[in-house]
């Protein structure tokens, strides 16, 4: 098993994050109590993204390699729990 942060590892988790940002959808309602808290998640999600790059641009790649992990699993929960809709895509999510 290679555990090395490589920078062609780190291209892949920034694409997939993208991706998965880019395609998921809020699914409760403006004015509920659930947007509010999808809102949340995503907030905290685009926080950890925006950190692994700037960790990337520093050169640490294993916090930045950590940083995505954390972006993503903000969203992969906020699709569990049905806050976002993500169109059931089970290769960037963890649903159905």
């Amino acid at each position: 098993m290679d555990n090395t942060v490589t920078e062609d590892k780190l291209s892949k988790y920034f694409k997939v994050t993208r991706k998965a940002l880019n395609i998921l959808k809020i699914a409760p309602p403006e004015g509920t109590h659930l947007h509010k808290t999808a809102k949340d998640f995503l907030d905290m999600a685009t926080r950890y993204f925006t950190d692994a790059g700037h960790f990337y641009e520093e050169g640490n790649w294993v916090q930045a390699f950590a940083a995505l992990n954390y972006a993503h699993g903000w969203l992969d929960a906020g699709a569990r729990l049905g806050l976002f809709d993500v169109q059931h895509n089970s290769e960037l999510f963890t649903v159905d």
